[in-house]
């Protein structure tokens, strides 16, 4: 029996390790211990996640969230080669572009235990993102890439990166949105108790430090979707970060305008995409979510890795630095516009294609 050590910490993570978790249930000759850094931590960020989702709790917790992002990654390379060196694993893996992705790649290579990373291969160009220096150092010391898109594949290549390491399976979300799509259709509780009308509303995001921490680019986005709000209702769930970034630039008062909630667990939050008329984010995996569904996305940002999807058709691109109307407009122009009849990520297999490479390699 091989060991494979997965370490996640954050909401989408959570969301892609479910489809794979249950793969690897299913496959002969491999076991998974689940090691959550605690990045996100609280019941709607990662409790509901495990429950909902995986029907289990992490086998290990570390608690670790909050501070810098080198004191964050640092605490968890210690706490994860704890466990590491405990659970001896035949293998780590890691998912996407978090500091808990890094902490878990890098503690392993250093270990000398072989690395899996799921989406593998994404590139902003932005090495001012966190995440994209998190992607790309995780790429360069992992094992297996398993990429979502022929044009991953072509970034790892032009970084010099072996081709017999690259796996392309597809995208894992999509895995998820097939498999769980059903569930949250047959729950649909959210729309009535917030009052809100199917297609009749956006639905909008807002996380990513390059937004939240700049005033700026902060109030342009909460301008414009106050300013929406006078003709269309607007959802939206509130990170606690972003929240506490909201109260601290004193823009609260534009929240009065909008349909706030507490993050959404992950059925919850499909029933919201599926529903909406327009999907505005500056989150990656909501951008893909937005097109599984087949609704129009407007990208809150200044470029996206899922070029695929501007090509299509089906997300827009509009930089907050561009003001609150030039927001308001995308939005508002993206009703009722379809992209292209494409299918870039995969076939909704990616899962169980992963966890048999996964075990055609310990063996």
């Amino acid at each position: 029996m091989k060991t494979i050590a997965t370490v996640l910490g954050a909401r989408p993570q959570f969301i892609k390790a479910a489809t794979i978790t249950r793969a690897i249930r299913q496959t002969e000759g491999l076991r998974e211990v689940l090691i959550h850094t605690g990045q996100h931590y609280d019941d709607n960020m990662s409790t509901v996640f495990f429950t909902d989702l995986m029907g289990q709790a992490p086998d290990h917790n570390l608690h670790i969230s909050g501070g810098t992002h080198g004191a964050m990654t640092g605490r968890m390379l210690e706490a994860v080669e704890g466990v590491l060196s405990q659970v001896r694993p035949d293998m780590v893996l890691v998912y996407g572009d978090t500091n808990s992705t890094l902490a878990g790649a890098l503690c392993a290579a250093k270990m000398h235990i072989p690395v899996a990373h799921v989406e593998a291969g994404l590139r902003s160009f932005n090495m001012k993102m966190p995440e994209e220096i998190n992607r790309r150092l995780t790429d360069h010391c992992s094992d297996l890439l398993f990429t979502p898109t022929d044009t991953a594949d072509r970034n790892l290549a032009n970084e010099g990166i072996e081709s017999g390491k690259v796996h392309r399976v597809g995208d894992v979300m999509y895995d998820a949105s097939v498999h769980f799509g059903k569930q949250a259709a047959e729950k649909g509780e959210l729309l009535a108790s917030l009052g809100l009308k199917d297609r009749d509303y956006i639905l909008a995001t807002v996380h990513r430090q390059e937004n939240t921490d700049h005033p700026d680019r902060l109030g342009s986005i909460l301008d414009a979707l106050a300013a929406i709000a006078k003709e269309i209702p607007v959802l939206l769930p509130l990170h606690p970060r972003t929240r506490a970034k909201i109260s601290a630039t004193g823009l609260d008062q534009l929240l009065s305008k909008l349909t706030c909630v507490e993050p959404l667990g992950y059925l919850q939050m499909v029933e919201a995409e599926r529903s909406a008329v327009v999907i505005a984010t500056d989150s990656g995996g909501v951008q893909k979510e937005a097109f599984f569904h087949k609704v129009p996305c407007v990208t809150l940002r200044d470029e996206t890795e899922w070029v695929e999807l501007l090509d299509s058709g089906w997300n827009r691109l509009v930089s907050p630095a561009q003001g609150s109307k030039a927001i308001q407009n995308a939005i508002l122009s993206a009703r009722g516009v379809a992209g292209a009849a494409v299918e870039p990520y995969g076939l909704g297999d990616a899962s169980d294609r992963i966890a048999q490479v996964i075990r055609a390699y310990l063996a």
